[in-house]
């Protein structure tokens, strides 16, 4: 059996990212996604287990301590991290995995798993980035302008990525990711038990 794959997808706040994976698991259901493990309260509209595991700082530190994480980082007086077994467990099963993190975190999983995809999901422009968060109606101009500030930052490392992706319109983004998704899997070594089982017929 082939393994799986590790899908790591990033890109700034604003960016659509979780548009364009919504759509993406609609059309793909076998793919699995990474849940995070966070210390911060859950916020309204959020449930347990949907994008994150929410548990104590306590509990976060005894498995960071275990070394129960792929990366973590700490924002705000909160932790974040990246459970380690999940994925593992998925990528030996034959299962494909689509983790969802910032350009620090996904350096770090690069670093201790260098055969992952990673692709960079980019706004068309900072002007439209900055219509898109000001559409959200959730942040005052100046946060706004930090985000775009920060987003500026990440795009500068696009070019760590083997894959980028514009966002200019979402169903061609989604295709492009699947095409992503799909192309990977047609590589030579995820191909070779067909093709000895067809030279063996030779």
């Amino acid at each position: 059996m082939c393994k799986g794959r590790l899908f790591i997808v990033s890109g700034p706040s604003g960016c659509g990212k979780d548009t364009i994976l919504s759509e993406l698991f609609l059309r793909r259901p076998d793919i699995r996604f990474s849940i995070s493990t966070i210390t911060r309260a859950m916020r309204q509209g959020e449930r347990e287990g949907q994008k994150y595991h929410f548990v104590s700082r306590e509990e976060f530190l005894k498995l960071l301590e275990a070394g129960e994480f792929l990366e973590y980082n700490e924002f705000v007086g909160n932790y974040y991290g990246t459970p380690r077994t999940p994925v593992e467990v998925c990528i030996a099963n034959g299962e494909d995995i689509i983790l969802e993190i910032d350009v620090n975190g996904a350096a770090k999983v690069r670093s201790q798993m260098p055969e992952a995809v990673s692709i960079f999901i980019m706004p068309p422009s900072i002007a439209e980035l900055k219509r898109r968060l000001e559409r959200r109606g959730t942040e005052t101009p100046q946060q706004i302008e930090s985000r775009a500030e920060c987003a500026k930052k990440e795009m500068k490392r696009a070019i760590e990525y083997d894959y980028i992706v514009v966002n200019d319109d979402l169903q061609k983004a989604v295709d492009d990711l699947a095409s992503v998704l799909r192309s990977d899997g047609l590589k030579r070594d995820r191909q070779e038990q067909i093709l000895d089982e067809v030279l063996k017929q030779c």
